[in-house]
């Protein structure tokens, strides 16, 4: 496969709320704008069609052959780009509960990669964080690496973050690419999100993409934003702090191949000597 030594990113930020149909719009006008200005991937956040009142199910829930993913299926069509949709709520059958999902379409609208979350989000920091993700969502169990003409991607979704043998596993899969779109609460994420985006940079000598949520959804639910890119040596190339934007970067291989030709950490890295704990 013929790749190209770079291409552009668009990560977009947004504050999705319960109202679908504006989130929706958002999201087009958004995608459009960043093809415009020459992006080949445009990145999506978490839960960027809808995000619940808290005690509410998935009211949206479909599964991949439903309205939501053709709508994006057709957008990806319409702008000839890469779509990395955040994350949707994926019906389960007759299930009650879903799976948090994140899809890469494709410029003709095939979905590339599928990926369900495996880390689900269940805190309890008493008059901070209190949240149960998993009294709705169901966690996936594969970690997903997609080769494309563009690169080498490895998918993930926002508390995943905080779980690095995820991002290891992918990179010594030859992701070259980590997405990780978030709705990061802005509680942790002032002390927590950027320091753990660079540190999967770092240690992964990878490109790191996270759109981000941001801003007040509901009365009980406010994300930290900070969409970021970072390089493969930590250096953060594109940022949006606060507000509905939209990130660029040149994501350049050449700069990747620099970075691990210089400082080889991954093949250096011991795997044979770590393996699970022992619970006994």
């Amino acid at each position: 496969m013929t790749r190209p030594r770079h291409f552009t990113v668009a990560a977009v930020q947004m504050t999705s709320t319960a109202d679908r149909d504006k989130n929706l719009a958002i999201v087009e006008y958004m995608a459009r704008r960043a093809v415009d200005g020459g992006a080949s991937l445009v990145a999506l956040p978490e839960n960027f069609a809808y995000i619940r009142p808290e005690k509410e199910t998935a009211r949206y829930a479909e599964t991949l052959e439903g309205e939501l993913v053709g709508r994006l299926r057709g957008l990806a069509t319409e702008l000839a780009c890469y779509l990395l949709a955040g994350s949707i709520p994926e019906r389960l059958g007759k299930n009650r509960k879903i799976h948090n999902t994140s899809l890469l379409i494709g410029p003709t609208g095939e979905i590339l990669a599928v990926y369900r979350k495996i880390h689900l989000f269940d805190v309890r920091m008493r008059g901070k964080v209190m949240f149960e993700e998993s009294k709705v969502v169901t966690a996936g169990d594969e970690p997903v690496v997609v080769e494309t003409p563009l690169g080498t991607f490895g998918l993930s979704i926002c508390y995943d973050l905080r779980f690095p043998e995820l991002y290891r596993w992918q990179a010594r899969h030859g992701a070259q690419v980590l997405f990780i779109p978030s709705a990061f609460t802005a509680y942790t994420g002032r002390d927590h999100w950027m320091t753990l985006v660079r540190a999967r940079a770092i240690e992964n000598q990878c490109w790191v993409v996270a759109p981000a949520q941001v801003g007040q959804h509901n009365p009980s639910r406010q994300s930290y934003g900070h969409t970021a890119i970072v390089d493969p040596w930590g250096t953060v190339v594109g940022l949006l702090e606060s507000g509905e934007g939209i990130v660029s970067s040149e994501i350049d291989f050449e700069r990747l191949a620099k970075v691990r030709a210089g400082l080889p950490c991954l093949d250096h890295a011991r795997p044979d000597l770590f393996g699970p704990p022992d619970r006994g």
